[in-house]
């Protein structure tokens, strides 16, 4: 038997903790099905033997504490509601228990923002890591020695792995179903819970908000003048000039601040308009690129689809609000 742990922090998201325990107590039924036996023992572990999660709104009643869960083979770390730093604190006991976890042989995943408990650990330092588009700046801020994978839903490294937002976590459960059982099993489950088992990005649902959580006030003002001029042809060199340093300094210094280089910034700004174009308007596909300031549609078509994993066309398919 593969014994599974979902921590109960608290402040959980109350999803987070009954769908693992609902996907893999289905598994063990798809198993049986099949003729197989039931392969996991699933067990929710918290500090206490109640545990108030999602504003205390909710109450989780745990099969097992902390000081006598026992070693899993795999534990499963959900998301918390509330400001990260805030929820790291109040769950400090968790910290200790999930390094023992992993020392001592479990495989250790974390669902959404469930990352940054893991990654107090320290456990994530020098790996790569997915959690929620939104939370990116915050996560690199707190953590510079864990590296975000950019879009990702799932990453896997030395027996830890990590789920991109929200809902994501649905594909990494059948990921490490797939793993622990086979590539049927894990089908059969995708269409009992109608998951699209081989989504591999949350690109298309990020949205660009720029990196401003930086003290260098002459990048800031490159920055708002990008986001209000992004029509325009705009140079690397023109926007040196604009703070009277050299183009060298300049990339430097924008690199540093935003976590970006000037072109990829660049770039996100117009991809960004252009998705919003597309989501609410009648235009055309030319008609959004020349108004974001390209004039070329296979560099637009190009830049667009890098960083939303979408052609416009599939992205206006997609996500353009419908009319009735």
């Amino acid at each position: 038997m593969k014994k599974i742990f979902i921590l109960v922090p608290e402040a959980a998201v109350p999803a987070t903790v009954s769908g693992p325990k609902y996907l893999f107590s289905e598994a063990n039924h798809i198993l049986q099905r099949s003729g197989r036996s039931p392969l996991f023992d699933i067990k929710l572990v918290g500090e206490a033997e109640y545990m108030a999660v999602y504003d205390e709104s909710f109450y989780v009643v745990t099969d097992a504490t902390l000081d006598n869960s026992g070693q899993a083979d795999l534990v499963i770390i959900p998301p918390t509601r509330g400001e990260p730093s805030a929820c790291i604190a109040i769950n400090e006991k968790c910290r200790p228990w999930i390094i023992d976890q992993y020392k001592n042989g479990a495989e250790v995943a974390s669902l959404c923002v469930g990352a940054f408990l893991l990654a107090s650990t320290g456990l994530l330092n020098g790996k790569k890591c997915s959690t929620h588009w939104a939370y990116y700046d915050l996560f690199r801020a707190n953590f510079p020695n864990v590296e975000i994978v950019d879009g990702a839903i799932i990453t896997e490294q030395n027996g830890i792995y990590s789920s991109g937002g929200a809902n994501s976590f649905w594909n990494l459960l059948l990921y490490i179903l797939e793993k622990y059982t086979c590539r049927e099993t894990a089908l059969t489950a995708s269409k009992f819970f109608a998951i699209d088992i081989d989504r591999s990005s949350q690109s298309p649902f990020m949205m660009f908000q720029g990196q401003k959580n930086h003290q260098d006030t002459d990048i800031l003002k490159i920055q708002e003048y990008i986001e209000s001029n992004y029509s325009d042809k705009i140079t690397v060199d023109q926007l040196a000039d604009k703070i009277s340093v050299s183009r060298r300094t300049f990339e430097r210094r924008f690199k540093n601040a935003t976590d970006n280089t000037v072109i990829h910034y660049l770039q996100r700004v117009k991809v960004e308009a252009a998705k919003r174009s597309l989501e609410s308007t009648r235009k055309n596909v030319n008609e959004v690129m020349y108004d974001v300031g390209y004039n070329d549609t296979k560099a637009f078509r190009s830049v667009f689809k890098k960083i939303t994993g979408l052609t416009p066309v599939e992205y206006r398919s997609k996500f353009q609000k419908l009319e009735y």
